[in-house]
């Protein structure tokens, strides 16, 4: 998967021209990527339930979401400095390559009837190892394909096309699992092999040419944590967004306890997550039009305050069909920030620190969604939902605060946009990245 001179030619100027929806290239990685979502949502249901079947044991149906997070996890730092050195287009063909021959394996294993709960532990661990491989180098692809201006519009679409499939995407996969146990993962497989196929005909190289040779992995990556602690406004989206996601993940089981105090049935909780799904679908619509008329400053200030306000009124929700309301009101603001802020750290990254960058960022996001569903699930026990949700509250303002008071924040996004022109011509030249690591621990 080594780059070569004539992969890294210049893009074509005709490969950015025109809407986006006429840009060939983009559609051919935004089609691949939906198909094999759906696929992915549609069996990662079914991978437990295909455990509780061999094994009647809930806690090794548990394991495998947790090996299959804890392999994203630990592969995300070494992936990205990888996906920095590979060519992109073959490491997503080989990655969804992979990940085609780990799902079909249990087809063929129960054809066989030679399925076992050690096979299941297996290709969560290489399905989610493969999925930070090709998350990386899909997320670096995309400011390859488009204008800076259109970023917002491309992750506003993407962000689209994943809340539909999550919404739909279990519900298929329960529908297809009903029918036979095999055919979720068949379709999973041939979805991946679908994403390969429509990456054949990317023209498109899908990264720069490399000037200098690739240094030391540790070297590489220390370079895109540095790389990443150095620019003050990403800095700042990567601590507050840490904050918030340390409250938003461990948001569902809130929802899911104050709902069953209410007397909810599992169905009922279903619909309280299809209306908040419904809300980000909105929410993501809305991302590029808001992109367009506000800074990212105000976006992203306002968002904060937003999410302040809305948290506590879930300590006063009568019905469980406002705690819906509630929660599609959050997603909805929730996918604003986030078609914003992905935006605009995919357009300020140099191509070359992409993969790095954003796995260093990843890492940070993960290991606090894991600490905040720890710490959820401690406070609901310990003091109760009602108390839990003040403490978060509280929280939350403090957020809105430290964003508010963050002078990079708000500079970000001005119309001049010189402040950040010039921030990330220094981090991006006037040191290798190589440089930057080391000046970073020095």
């Amino acid at each position: 998967m080594s780059l070569s001179n004539r992969e890294l030619v210049a893009i074509a100027p005709e490969q950015h021209a025109g809407r986006l929806w006429q840009n060939r290239d983009y559609l051919l990685l935004w089609c691949g990527q939906a198909i094999s979502t759906t696929g992915s949502n549609a069996s990662e249901l079914d991978l437990p339930l295909l455990i509780l079947s061999l094994t009647r044991s809930p806690v090794q149906a548990g394991l495998v979401g947790a090996l299959h997070s804890a392999a994203i996890l630990l592969t995300n730092l070494p992936a990205g400095a990888l996906v920095d050195r590979w060519n992109r287009k073959y490491t997503m063909m080989w990655c969804d390559a992979g990940r085609a021959v780990a799902l079909a394996s249990i087809p063929l294993a129960l054809v066989l009837g030679h399925l076992t709960a050690v096979q299941l532990y297996l290709v969560a661990v290489v399905e989610g190892v493969l999925a930070a491989f090709f998350d990386l180098a899909q997320a670096a692809s995309i400011p390859r394909v488009v204008r800076k201006e259109q970023l917002p519009a491309a992750i506003a679409q993407q962000e689209v096309t994943a809340g539909v499939v999550t919404l739909l995407g279990p519900s298929l996969g329960g529908a297809v699992y009903g029918l036979t146990r095999s055919l979720p993962f068949l379709a999973d497989a041939i979805s991946y092999i679908a994403s390969v196929c429509s990456l054949v005909f990317v023209r498109t190289p899908l990264q720069e040419m490399r000037s200098t040779p690739p240094d030391k992995l540790p070297l590489e990556i220390a370079a895109g944590m540095a790389w990443l602690w150095q620019h003050p406004v990403l800095r700042s989206i990567a601590l507050l967004m840490g904050g918030l996601v340390f409250i938003d993940d461990g948001m569902r089981l809130i929802v899911i306890v104050l709902a069953q105090h209410q007397g909810a049935s599992s169905l009922t909780i279903g619909l309280i997550f299809g209306l908040g799904g419904i809300g980000g679908i909105v929410g993501a619509l809305l991302g590029a039009l808001v992109q367009q008329r506000l800074s990212f400053g105000r976006v992203i200030i306002g968002a904060f305050w937003a999410f302040a306000v809305i948290w506590p009124l879930y300590a006063l929700a009568p019905s469980p069909f406002v705690i819906g309301v509630i929660l599609a009101c959050f997603w909805l603001v929730d996918e604003i920030y986030d078609v914003m802020q992905i935006s605009y750290r995919r357009a300020q990254v140099p191509d070359a620190l992409q993969g790095r960058v954003n796995s260093a960022y990843r890492v940070v996001i993960y290991s606090l969604i894991a600490m905040g569903n720890v710490l959820t699930g401690y406070l609901l026990q310990s003091v109760g939902p009602l108390w839990t949700i003040a403490l978060f509250a509280a929280f939350l303002v403090l957020l809105a605060l430290g964003a508010t008071l963050n002078a990079p924040v708000w500079k970000a996004g001005s119309p001049s946009g010189k402040e950040e022109e010039r921030e990330q011509m220094k981090l991006s030249h006037g040191s290798s990245p190589s440089e930057a690591a080391r000046s970073s621990s020095a």
